[in-house]
């Protein structure tokens, strides 16, 4: 069964699109630095840090230590972890696996 977005709208999907024609990071940063701020992209990429070391067991207070994030921000990631659509899992197989 196909995923379906509870906020799913066209202009999302191309979006979504054309993220997934980037080839590089390179290519990453040039578009991502156009279309966010660089807190905004500091933010995304401290989650995914957060999220990455929440799902290898470290504590809240170490997470915060490491990442300066918010018990907040630290909570709200955890909560996506074990009740959100599963994004922050699929990116972290996969980056696990590349990086293996």
């Amino acid at each position: 069964m196909a995923y379906k977005s509870k906020f799913a709208t066209k202009e999302i999907d191309k979006l979504f699109e054309a993220i997934l024609t980037l080839e590089s990071v390179e290519e990453c940063y040039k578009l991502f630095e156009d279309l966010c701020t660089i807190k905004e992209i500091q933010d995304m990429s401290q989650r995914l840090l957060v999220a990455k070391l929440l799902n290898e067991g470290v504590s809240y207070q170490n997470i915060s230590k490491e990442t300066l994030a918010s018990s907040a921000t630290i909570s709200r990631v955890a909560k996506s972890l074990s009740y959100g659509a599963d994004g922050y899992k699929l990116v972290l197989e996969r980056t696990t696996k590349t990086t293996k």
